[in-house]
């Protein structure tokens, strides 16, 4: 499966001041890396428009920009909603860190004896860790993205998981 060049990161929220500021929520590991990035785009009729971040900070648990060219409260309004995007090359992961993005889709496996599944539809945070949705022939089932479960992760093979008995099937 080709990867996307962009990356969902997160969505504009609200307005802020009254210089055409916006207020984004973070779909980034933290509001920190999301407010780092110099530019962001925004889809439009399945084209990416680059927009240059001039100022940002974190706030709480958003994210406070500007862009060049959204200068006034009504143009800041006009994208209160939309989802931004980052370059894929624009973020640098370390080891064992992925995008979700290229997650989803990916089989998940029995690391010791190569039974598939299902396959991994997303991941969702509910504070204590991350947990994997996975749709198996039983319906969707969830696995915490821990060492105890998640042995290892493949981009080419998919996702190796030891679950203990009925968590991914009857």
């Amino acid at each position: 499966m080709e990867k996307s060049r962009y990356i969902e990161c997160g969505k504009i929220i609200n307005t802020h001041g009254i210089r055409g500021g916006i207020k984004l929520e973070s779909w980034c590991n933290t509001p920190a890396d999301l407010a780092a990035l110099k530019r962001i785009y925004i889809k439009k009729g399945g084209e990416y428009a680059e927009k240059k971040v001039t100022r940002a900070s974190v706030f709480k648990q958003f994210v406070i920009a500007e862009l060049e060219g959204v200068d006034d409260p009504d143009k800041a309004m006009a994208l209160k909603g939309v989802v931004v995007y980052a370059a894929r090359e624009d973020f640098k992961l370390s080891e064992g860190e992925y995008f979700i993005s290229d997650l989803v889709g990916l089989e998940v496996i029995d690391a010791d004896n190569g039974k598939v599944y299902g396959t991994l539809l997303e991941m969702i945070n509910r504070g204590a860790s991350d947990i994997y949705v996975v749709n198996t022939p039983s319906g969707e089932r969830m696995i915490p993205v821990v060492d105890e479960f998640i042995d290892r992760v493949d981009l080419d093979e998919g996702i190796f998981v030891r679950p203990i008995p009925g968590m991914l099937e009857d």
